[in-house]
């Protein structure tokens, strides 16, 4: 069939050049390239100005915007001790709990998500703080790195996520829908996480020791006052956007002067961190958004060579029911996981598998979560797992037993897809509302 003939030079383009070494972006233009000029037969000057029509409207959409300024977010909190505070407030709260402060990992990544849109933000954040301080009280290193390997990749789904705004944008689907459909699976995911920690600490609590330590109540309204930062960013961005009062990129924008007011507030300011946050911030925007301008080149050059219309044709016959197609591309996602990042797992694949999934009949807002949960599960996949390799160098300990560590709470992932597949409206419910 002349389009998998065509989809497999693509493709075979596309690992050359990865294996080279070449830049994704770099790589992803020079596949569209190839592909408009050698597959389609465009002379060169129509493809130049393909190219610079796409390069523009890309490079200029408004929503893309956001990114940095999240990434900001995320860069300042992370150099200030508003994240130090996280854990302090959170340790006095969950004393009660089977596993104790091991869910301070689940928790400090739940809310750091909730301010930060970066899975690498998230794990790098409360990694740092978490690791240290539950080793120097002998809690179990595999649940205590595992948890973190697992709670860290909800950056991706709790909103402001990076990755929800990127597919948002290549979908055209309604950025604070997707955002708004996050939350419920995002705190899903945390449920099940949280339980399997109570579940192995309650049949054998020597793997988080008791503190002889007693948890007052004036210790607990510390602890709330020490999270008040964090819980006081995510009321003012996501509130502004739910209510309709500002855009995402526009409570972006809001939630970074107010970061820089409360690191004035409790005396951690600094020119330099300012300065280094942003340097950082800029570092990651530029890859991001270079990604998403040569990933939209190259869609479009897949559009031109009538793969998606002629792979949903071929996809139809084979008369599959919508759930088996689903299952084919869970699978499809998983082995990419082992090879790119997440970023580079969507730009590529969505212009092919959009088109399948809207012809099944399943909802974009939908898949957008869908496909976040995939993502996910390549951050805790190696040989490219960016979840795995941080971990390795906050701990020291080699890969293989980061990604043991890992893997209870990978097949925990796999049942929030199961679940959010079979039951939809865990993720259509809260968009519904809007």
């Amino acid at each position: 069939m002349d389009v998998l003939m065509t989809m497999g030079m693509m493709l075979a383009l596309i690992i050359v050049f990865l294996g080279l070494g070449v830049w994704v972006f770099v790589g992803l233009f020079l596949v569209g390239l190839a592909g408009l000029a050698l597959i389609a037969d465009f002379p060169l000057d129509r493809v130049g100005a393909i190219a610079r029509s796409v390069i523009w409207r890309s490079a200029s959409a408004w929503e893309l915007s956001a990114i940095p300024l999240f990434i900001w977010m995320g860069e300042i909190i992370f150099r200030t001790d508003i994240s130090d505070r996280l854990f302090r407030g959170l340790s006095p709260l969950v004393q009660w709990m089977p596993g104790r402060l091991l869910h301070t990992n689940i928790l400090g990544c739940t809310l750091f998500a909730a301010v930060s849109g970066s899975t690498s933000a998230t794990t790098a954040t409360v990694g740092k703080i978490t690791t240290s301080a539950l080793a120097e009280r002998s809690y179990n290193n595999s649940l205590s790195v595992g948890s973190l390997a697992g709670a860290g990749s909800l950056g991706l789904l709790i909103p402001p996520s990076i990755v929800m705004i990127i597919y948002g944008v290549l979908a055209e689907v309604s950025i604070a829908k997707l955002f708004a459909a996050g939350i419920i699976p995002g705190l899903l995911v945390s449920f099940l996480y949280s339980w399997y920690i109570i579940i192995r600490c309650g049949f054998n609590p020597a793997l988080a020791p008791r503190s002889d330590e007693k948890v007052t109540l004036a210790q607990c309204l510390s602890g709330l006052k020490d999270l008040a930062p964090i819980v006081s960013l995510i009321v003012l961005v996501l509130g502004g956007i739910y209510t309709g009062i500002a855009t995402p990129s526009e409570a972006a924008a809001v939630g970074v002067v107010a970061t820089l007011g409360l690191t004035l507030v409790m005396r951690s300011f600094s020119w330099n961190i300012v300065f280094e946050a942003a340097m950082g911030a800029v570092k990651t925007s530029c890859m991001v958004c270079s990604i998403l301008v040569s990933a939209a080149f190259l869609s479009t050059a897949i559009g031109y060579l009538h793969i998606p219309v002629e792979l949903v044709a071929f996809i139809k016959s084979l008369a599959l029911s919508p759930y088996g197609l689903l299952a084919i591309l869970a699978l499809f996602y998983i082995l990419l996981g082992f090879f790119l990042d997440g970023i580079s797992i969507i730009v590529m694949s969505l212009p092919i598998t959009l088109p399948l999934i809207l012809q099944a009949g399943f909802d974009p807002i939908w898949f957008g979560v869908f496909l976040v949960l995939m993502v996910e599960l390549a951050q805790m996949t190696p040989p490219v797992g960016f979840n795995l390799f941080i971990l390795q160098g906050l701990t020291g300990q080699s890969i293989g037993r980061v990604v043991q560590a890992a893997f209870p709470f990978f097949l925990l992932m796999c049942v929030a897809v199961v679940l959010v597949s079979i039951f939809p409206q865990l993720v259509l419910f809260l968009p519904a509302l809007m």
